[in-house]
């Protein structure tokens, strides 16, 4: 059985940690295959029943067989320019070794939009939208895909981030994101009114455009340690959304060894 091969792109090592900790017990270990980031692996094997005599078969279940994962992370950096840096050069080394990724993985913590994503909560995009990219005019903002230049959004995989959404018990919605960071009431409430967007961060779209032009599925994960406007870091839970990013990774662990085979749809 071959692995399931996961790329996790986070922004800063904080979250990157998170992530492994959440992925555990088995341990992150560095693999110099991506020049420029340092990139750490966790592979987990499939479970072999081991050998037991006649006295204890009868009270010893047979281990549940598990799909064997080998799970690359990488924290490429704040901003959208820095994580499609970092996601383009895994997945093309891994291309070029002859060893795709099945699916890229956005993640950390991030701003939540009251009263569809609190903090605390876990968030799951159905797609990850460039809030920012575009024009201002006198009647409003104007997307890069309505002014003809390209993309302002991509889709993540709609069946598997509703299943995993619903495993997480997260908010399944869209996801922004921002090159700069929002700090006002009035900006915060024209972004929810525009998008419908759960959460606010700034690494989605970056990593989503990497994994569209490898053709790789994308999922996008967040946990909230703050709400989207003004700027108040006595109210921001970042250690508790660190917290809550691990123990994600580690139903998800158990998702994808368990019974979510490739190809991600």
């Amino acid at each position: 059985m071959n692995p399931v091969h996961l790329l996790v792109v986070t922004a800063v090592e904080a979250e990157r940690d998170a992530v492994a900790q959440g992925l555990g017990p088995t341990a992150a270990v560095g693999c110099g295959d991506l020049p420029g980031r340092e990139m750490l692996r966790i592979v987990r094997a499939t479970t072999t029943p081991a050998a037991r005599t006649t006295r204890t078969a009868a009270r010893r279940p047979s281990p549940v067989p598990r799909q064997p994962l080998s799970i690359d992370l990488v924290a490429g950096g704040v901003g959208p320019a820095a994580a499609a840096a970092a996601a383009d050069a895994a997945l093309t080394v891994a291309a070029v070794q002859g060893n795709p990724y099945h699916l890229v993985i956005s993640a950390g913590i991030a701003a939540g939009f009251a009263p569809i994503a609190d903090i605390g909560s876990v968030v799951v995009a159905d797609r990850v939208i460039a809030a920012d990219l575009g024009c201002e005019t006198l009647d409003g903002f104007l997307s890069a895909d309505s002014l003809g230049f390209g993309v302002s959004e991509h889709l993540c995989a709609p069946h598997l981030s509703a299943v995993a959404a619903r495993v997480l018990g997260a908010v399944h919605a869209p996801v922004l994101t921002v090159s700069t960071v929002t700090g006002t009431a009035e900006r915060a409430q024209d972004l929810r009114k525009r998008h419908g967007a759960a959460a606010e961060a700034t690494e989605g779209f970056g990593v989503a455009a990497a994994a569209a032009v490898h053709g790789v599925p994308l999922l996008e994960l967040r946990t909230i340690a703050n709400t989207v406007g003004p700027r108040d870091r006595a109210s921001w839970r970042v250690p508790d959304a660190l917290a809550a990013l691990k123990d994600a990774f580690a139903v998800l662990n158990n998702f994808f060894a368990r019974g979510a085979p490739p190809p991600y749809t």
